[in-house]
């Protein structure tokens, strides 16, 4: 903090350091301006930004879709694909469509449901229960902290 000084006072300042005279806010009363290398200001801002990029994908929301007639083996390797993404940190969007016939009975689609996320109880928690909307039912899963 060198407080409030001229224009070319700071530039002199800088010269001698080596380094550059950056105008960080120029809105403000009067101008704040560092003396710091600017490929280094480049470089770290950069760096901060890509954190930032990486936190917002990191919560990607995943799907797995299911049947009413699934076996238990598919059921088993979508299980193993929830199982996954809960542990990478994605939610997880369990959803379940209902075709002709099968949509009469959609009580037992959301029981199936319901079964599918009680094997999940381990690595993810029932963000919002089974419901049907529509000609389908859906869930979702948040992995567990």
């Amino acid at each position: 903090m060198l407080g409030v000084l001229s224009t070319s006072e700071a530039l002199s300042r800088a010269e001698e350091a080596g380094v550059d005279l950056v105008e960080i806010s120029p809105t403000a009363d009067p101008p704040v301006c560092k003396i710091i290398e600017y490929g280094k200001m480049l470089y770290s801002l950069k760096k901060k930004e890509q954190k930032t990029k990486q936190a917002t994908k990191a919560r990607e929301q995943k799907g797995i879709r299911l049947t009413f007639k699934i076996d238990v083996g598919d059921l088993e390797r979508q299980r193993k694909l929830a199982e996954k993404f809960l542990t990478d940190g994605h939610p997880v969007r369990v959803q379940m469509k209902l075709r002709g016939r099968e949509k009469a009975h959609a009580s037992l689609a959301v029981t199936k449901t319901k079964t599918f996320l009680a094997s999940l109880e381990a690595v993810g928690r029932v963000d919002q229960s089974p419901s049907i909307s529509g000609f389908q039912v859906t869930a979702m899963l948040r992995p567990n902290k």
